[in-house]
């Protein structure tokens, strides 16, 4: 990993324990609509690790809401407020992966970047506040662009070299990735994607459990 020039990261599951986070985010601000329409919205986030909250919350207004109730509950402006309000809380206080500002020392001349599903500005504000932004000298970036959008323009902009890798715990990463011409490593440690074994078996993918272990070479 120390030969790159440029590193993306993942958020969620990759550089914070905030997977848990997040779906339970989900399961609080979709209650109102009843317990089994927040549990499939659960569902539903856990099959599409990697996507924007905005567009998960727009189909679960159009898909689960009207399958599971006739009761009127948030619309989606105040979906997104309650569960950020949940997220941040978690955000401010969730572990960060062990081995990061090892690894940060050991890659000084490598770009960082931050390539996530998670809001933007959140995102730029929880680093600032927990003094990791600045290991991210190649940018914090989010939704409501999507990882595809965001890597093609960084990739475009020159901001993003090769060889680069991106450090993902999804499979929308791993796609993402390669359209980009990206190297991936799938991070399983914290990831909910779901008989990953089988997966990354089947796609051939180098994997460790965190990027601790991946920086040492452990593979899970």
């Amino acid at each position: 990993m120390t030969n790159y020039t440029t590193i993306v990261f993942d958020c969620d599951g990759v550089v914070l324990h905030s997977n848990k986070v997040k779906t339970e985010a989900f399961y609080q601000a979709t209650l109102p609509y009843g317990e089994a329409a927040a549990q499939a919205m659960v569902d539903y986030h856990v099959a599409n690790g990697g996507v924007s909250r905005y567009k998960k919350f727009a189909h679960f207004l159009e898909q689960i809401a009207p399958n599971h109730t006739t009761q009127q509950g948030p619309d989606l402006e105040a979906l997104l407020q309650a569960y950020a309000s949940y997220v941040r809380e978690g955000l401010l206080s969730c572990e960060v992966a062990p081995g990061l500002e090892a690894l940060r020392e050991q890659t000084p001349d490598a770009r960082w970047l931050i390539v996530s599903g998670g809001d933007q500005a959140e995102l730029r504000d929880v680093f600032a506040q927990r003094g990791i932004a600045e290991w991210f000298d190649g940018g914090i970036f989010g939704s409501p662009d999507t990882k595809d959008e965001i890597l093609a323009r960084e990739l475009s902009s020159g901001n993003i070299q090769q060889p680069a890798l991106f450090l993902g715990d999804s499979k929308y990463d791993h796609q993402a990735a390669s359209a980009a011409g990206l190297d991936f490593v799938f991070l399983s440690g914290w990831s909910e994607v779901v008989d990953w074994k089988v997966w990354v078996n089947e796609e051939q993918l180098r994997h460790y459990f965190d990027i601790d272990s991946a920086f040492n070479h452990e593979i899970d």
